[in-house]
């Protein structure tokens, strides 16, 4: 018998790609989400649930009596989300699969990463909100043995994902020939996870009663700088020298609280993982490198101008802290 699984999302970055992934390995996939995406269809083999997962009696209807071997979780945020998830799946699950983040983790963390690594992000609200919902979890996990498994993505992309802040911004920069805002030195280390690479890895976590009760980060290999970053983004839009400009992340905080919140609790900081843990179930390696990638992030905003748009706000903003912060060419005396 193929395994049941109800997926709690299934159109967005991460989800989609699980979704594909289950339905063409033989799973039987059921989604449940508000069915409004368009940017990513289920497969034809997947059975649609519409509910509004922050309305309790809403998902009981869309369930029925249904149960499933594993149910993942990709829209629990808070503490109470999760509440909610556990009162209506406890007894309908043998596996409960929640969608934690790597912003959880401490930072600056002791490198590589490794799931025993101290949690407690001082910059990161959406990442102390997700310490707590885990918390709760394993509580009702040693309680009521509540059969979770926590699961702990990093920065995961697919072709709709721009890698930087302020969506197409740095882009079109890139191509006027605009100088382009690049946090810090742009010399920490960074991870990027190819959506096909997570749903490879991840599947390999389902069904198995070994993983109840434990966590999991589940990330790529390859690690690059912010710099490597953006040169990479560069080559694939046409552009072979992008001028950037290195800006403290503090000054950038300072200027703009919600981004310096993305930069100081996530971005500015190294982040390379040991996936050794994961890879006990799913031993293949991540197969698509952020070139390829990036190729494909650039084709897909091409082929969708009307979705690949400027902040104009923020790119005024990028040209302020630029100017600020540009180096000042030396002088004759100087030399």
């Amino acid at each position: 018998m193929p395994l049941k699984l109800l997926l709690i999302g299934g159109t967005g970055v991460i989800s989609a790609a699980c979704t594909v992934l289950a339905a063409a390995s033989g799973f039987d996939v059921h989604v449940l989400n508000r069915g409004r995406s368009t940017k990513r269809p289920l497969p034809e083999r997947v059975r649609a649930l519409n509910a509004d997962v922050r309305d309790p009696d809403s998902m009981r209807a869309a369930l029925g009596n249904d149960e499933f071997d594993v149910v993942v979780d990709f829209l629990s945020f808070t503490p109470d989300h999760v509440r909610a998830s556990v009162d209506l799946l406890a007894g309908r699950t043998r596996q409960y699969v929640f969608i934690s983040t790597a912003a959880v983790y401490q930072r600056p963390s002791r490198l590589p990463l490794v799931e025993s690594a101290p949690v407690g992000n001082a910059y990161s609200a959406y990442g102390r909100a997700k310490i707590e919902c885990e918390r709760v979890l394993r509580q009702a996990h040693l309680e009521r043995g509540f059969p979770m498994t926590v699961v702990r993505p990093s920065h995961t992309y697919d072709a709709t994902s721009m890698p930087f802040d302020g969506g197409c911004t740095a882009l079109h920069r890139m191509r006027r020939g605009q100088e382009v805002l690049v946090h810090g030195d742009g010399t920490s280390l960074w991870t990027l996870t190819h959506t096909e690479d997570f749903a490879h890895a991840f599947l390999g976590l389902l069904g198995d009663t070994r993983t109840i009760g434990e966590t999991y980060h589940v990330t790529g290999d390859e690690v690059l700088t912010w710099n490597e970053i953006y040169q990479v983004m560069a080559e694939a839009a046409g552009v072979d020298e992008p001028r950037l400009v290195h800006v403290p992340s503090t000054a950038i905080a300072a200027a703009d609280p919600r981004w310096g919140e993305e930069l100081l609790g996530d971005k500015a900081h190294c982040l390379v993982f040991d996936n050794t843990k994961a890879r006990r179930f799913s031993p293949e390696r991540a197969r698509i490198p952020f070139s390829s990638g990036a190729r494909e992030i650039v084709r897909w905003h091409d082929a969708h101008p009307e979705l690949c748009r400027t902040d104009e706000r923020l790119g005024r903003l990028m040209d302020e802290l630029i100017e600020r912060h540009r180096p000042v060419s030396p002088t004759a005396d100087d030399r």
